[in-house]
């Protein structure tokens, strides 16, 4: 019966699949990198093909019906890059088993280019207290969109209507828990597909409506491109003090939740510029996924700028 169980649950879980030179899709193993299973060499990214069938998220260096072409990238330090082969096999086999998650997060701008970043519950069991865009699971039947929209409602209050927004995918992260082999044996294996949001409502106008979730979130904040510029420029450092560039505010203000209270305060502006560190507890922080979807970010607005 909890055999049954267990492969009752595993089956309404999204999980990635593989295909190279036109193989037949494979289901991606825990314990397989998948920047690795397309690139040669030490590279940490590919340009890849993508789409959601199901309960089946395909990832392809070959283009095919319904797909969107993406960067797919890792950090330099991702546990599984760095795996050997018995540390692979001394994972537990449930780990072993579970293949790799998908996860859809939204990055919001506003109508006047602010990004809406949420603090992590400090009681979630990976990546507690870190800052990241709402986002989460996909449930089963559900499309990019929806899964996201349904996470961005549930985490934020915010739930947008059809005509409030355009959107388009903006990148694929291969995301590890714990970050990096210093602080442990992989637990958590995603690959998180971002989707960049352009709301027609400025940030105050969405301010209004929102109302986090204290369950999973514990602080809001409305970035502008300053901050966020230089928060992307630290995406690849571990272990490191970051420096602040000499025009930056020396603080920012964020919304802090507690107890069914929402308060503004100031932190320093350092805080989101930290990098994750090599031993021990985490720090608060900006995940290193999202610094790279921010670079990417960055990157449309200069295109957009031209």
């Amino acid at each position: 019966m909890l055999a049954r169980r267990a492969n009752m649950k595993s089956i309404t879980r999204v999980v990635v699949y593989l295909s190279k030179e036109n193989s037949c899709p494979q289901r991606a193993r825990f314990q397989q990198s998948i920047v690795g299973h397309f690139c040669t060499g030490d590279e940490d990214s590919w340009m890849v093909n993508c789409a959601l069938d199901q309960r089946r998220f395909l990832i392809s260096d070959r283009e095919f019906a319904g797909s969107n072409r993406v960067l797919l990238q890792r950090p330099p330090f991702c546990p599984i890059k760095h795996l050997t082969e018995a540390q692979a096999s001394s994972l537990p086999a449930e780990t072993q088993e579970r293949g790799v998650d998908v996860g859809v997060a939204i990055l919001l701008q506003s109508a006047n280019q602010k990004v809406l970043l949420t603090r992590r519950s400090k009681t979630l069991s990976i990546f507690p207290n870190i800052w990241v865009p709402p986002g989460g699971h996909i449930e089963q039947d559900e499309q990019l969109l929806d899964a996201g929209l349904r996470e961005l409602g549930e985490e934020t209050g915010l739930w947008l209507e059809d005509g409030e927004f355009s959107w388009r995918p903006l990148a694929l992260w291969e995301s590890v828990y714990p970050p990096m082999l210093s602080r442990g044996l992989p637990k958590r294996h995603h690959v998180v597909v971002y989707l960049l949001l352009l709301s027609r409502e400025s940030h105050q106008q969405l301010q209004v409506r929102l109302k986090p979730n204290e369950a999973e979130v514990s602080a809001y904040a409305w970035l502008d491109e300053p901050v966020l510029a230089s928060i992307a420029a630290t995406q690849n450092e571990i272990g490191a003090t970051s420096t602040m560039a000499g025009d930056l505010p020396p603080a920012v203000s964020i919304t802090e939740l507690q107890h069914g209270s929402a308060k503004t305060v100031a932190i320093p502006t350092t805080m989101f510029l930290s990098s994750a560190p090599l031993q021990g507890e985490d720090v608060e922080r900006v995940s290193t996924g999202t610094k790279f979807a921010l670079r990417l970010w960055l990157d449309t607005l200069a295109v957009q700028a031209e």
